[in-house]
């Protein structure tokens, strides 16, 4: 028995030793030089600079180093991370389908890096960039193991990035300011990941290999990025965004006129390290990228993505509850639309809003919404209140136990509303299971609806 302890015990401690011997790592070292972002890697300061290399194969195999390689420099200057790649292939077939902004990696050559700036596995920062310099980022939740619903490209975020092709490989330089990311103050560590596409072998590559059975922008597969200074407070600036929008009509026959004037606008501040209040008020989104055009000819309605940017910082916090399928709690896309009184789905003006979500500290996401939208009698549809509020508790290494309570209440009395349609209040747990290494996961909930005639 003693001896089975001690086999037991040194296997353990060996692996132990032996994980921690083949986990990755590299350092951002301080420079105060800022180079010339203009995609070739001529100055002087990157010669100074280090960072990850030696890729794994992805793809066709799992189990070998990747074929082309991949160098990438980083360093900071306090205020901002500066990222020098240099990615070679076979040629200079570059595919790239599209050079519109936000582009989805596959079928494209091109190059991401992934930022878990908090260590918790579960939520991270995307930046990309193609042979032909055009951008994209995203915010990755629930730790990144569902592409539809993990994925949100459509959050914007100020950075620079200029890439450059010569023969048989292409260079990019990345400027990221730290204002643009939330971070704990002093932090001196992030988790790092960074994967490519090489279509002209096709050939896909990550610095900390990932099975082929998991999503190859899991968090649960990533290296450590160690600065070689504390990082200072994270100082996402104020950020407000007003409109004035007029519009003027005349009837020559009768010969009359009218003109209205609307105004209003969008804030974001930050609180704290981790926390973002977003305000809106009588918001028209009109810099919002229009949705895609889908023919439906089915008799279920079509689930489009948010895009309007009151929503999507922390959306994972509201709308990952349940299952996207059939039995998601929160859509905040039917927020601003409402049905009339013929059946039909058309625009219902939002007066404004509240939105305060983000981490409280290392274990514990807070989410508070808040927005009204305004009366149409012409049309039946009352004046309704839109609430929200989402807990999540971080449990093991990458798991997590949310609650949330979801109210949708008419505060006054209107003839065309039915006494069964006053209010709508859903109360629900959900704990979301994610191993250290992804080898289980799961989902287990359970949400109970009222209604006022309950």
């Amino acid at each position: 028995m003693t001896k089975t302890l001690c086999v037991i015990a040194f296997l353990f401690f060996a692996y132990s030793i032996f994980g921690q011997i083949n986990k990755k790592s590299f350092t951002v070292k301080f420079i105060s030089e800022i180079p010339k972002i203009d995609g070739i890697l001529d100055d002087p300061v990157w010669m100074n600079a280090e960072g990850p290399n030696n890729f794994q194969q992805y793809f066709p195999s799992d189990s070998i180093l990747a074929k082309q390689p991949t160098i990438i420099k980083m360093f900071s200057n306090g205020s901002t991370l500066f990222i020098g790649l240099k990615v070679l292939s076979i040629g200079n077939n570059w595919v790239i389908p599209s050079l519109e902004r936000d582009f989805r990696a596959g079928g494209n050559d091109n190059i991401s890096l992934m930022f878990d700036t908090f260590n918790d596995g579960t939520n991270a920062f995307l930046f990309g960039i193609n042979p032909y310099g055009v951008n994209r980022e995203a915010l990755i939740s629930g730790g990144g193991e569902t592409p539809e619903t993990d994925f949100n490209t459509s959050w914007d975020v100020k950075w620079k990035g200029e890439s450059k092709m010569f023969e048989n490989y292409y260079t990019a330089e990345i400027a990221i300011p730290l204002t643009s990311l939330k971070f704990r103050e002093g932090e001196t560590q992030w988790r790092f990941q960074s994967y490519r596409f090489d279509m002209q072998t096709n050939e896909r590559s990550v610095w900390v290999k990932v099975p082929q059975n998991q999503s190859i922008f899991s968090l649960a597969f990533m290296g450590d990025m160690i600065f070689e200074k504390p990082l200072g407070k994270s100082r996402t600036p104020f950020a407000l965004i007003p409109y004035i929008n007029t519009m003027a009509e005349k009837d020559y026959l009768p010969d009359t006129g009218k003109t209205s004037v609307k105004v209003g606008g969008d804030a974001k501040v930050a609180i704290g390290n981790g926390m973002n209040l977003d305000v809106t008020l009588n918001p028209d989104f009109s810099n919002v990228e229009v949705d895609d055009i889908i023919t439906n000819l089915t008799r279920f309605e079509v689930s489009l993505p948010e895009k309007r940017q009151f929503f999507i910082d922390n959306s994972d916090l509201f709308s990952s509850f349940g299952n996207s399928l059939d039995a998601n709690p929160f859509f905040s896309r039917r927020i601003g639309i409402a049905v009339d009184s013929a059946g039909n789905t058309i625009e219902n003006r939002i007066v404004g809003g509240i939105r305060l979500s983000g981490k409280l500290n290392d274990n514990w996401r807070l989410g508070i919404l808040s927005i009204q939208t305004d009366e149409d009698k012409a049309n039946e549809i009352a004046s309704n209140n839109n609430t929200m509020v989402a807990l999540q508790k971080k449990v093991f290494s990458r798991s997590n136990i949310s609650m949330f309570f979801i109210n949708r209440q008419s505060f006054q009395d209107y003839d065309f509303v039915e006494r069964e349609d006053e209010y709508n209040r859903v109360l629900g747990v959900d704990y979301n299971l994610a191993s250290k290494n992804n080898s289980w996961t799961g989902k287990f909930y359970a949400h109970k609806s009222f209604q006022s005639d309950d």
